[in-house]
């Protein structure tokens, strides 16, 4: 599925984070670089797989931001207007649709445009 982020659960399938592909591409990024784009013009092929090794081997949460925003998460019996507002609210590409604590589903901005615009 090309899903624009991921969904980052505990061992027992509960939502803890939803991480934006934009912010998945900026751990591949190094901060100076994002600071001034026109570095990267200067950056060989091996350099840039050196900064993309970095990643390597790494858990999901250390290379998780800080920062963590609200979770964007819907109830299984919401309403696709509830939907809609929660991803407005948070500003989020993705809900995590859940029924009492445990994950059930995701949605996505572009499958709820989908659902609303009836072109499926």
């Amino acid at each position: 599925h090309r899903l624009p982020g991921l969904l980052v659960t505990d061992p027992e399938g509960r939502p803890l984070r939803i991480l934006p592909a934009s912010q998945v591409v900026r751990l591949l990024v190094p901060a100076y670089i994002q600071d001034d784009p026109s570095l990267a013009g200067v950056l060989n092929e091996v350099t840039a797989d050196r900064i993309a090794e970095k990643l390597r081997g790494k858990t999901v949460e250390q290379v998780l931001p800080k920062a963590a925003g609200p979770m964007a998460t819907v109830n299984a019996d919401d309403t696709i207007v509830e939907v809609a507002a929660v991803m407005a609210r948070e500003r989020s590409p993705l809900v995590a649709v859940v029924a009492g604590e445990q994950l059930v589903g995701v949605i996505s901005a572009s499958r709820l445009l989908e659902i609303a615009l009836g072109t499926t």
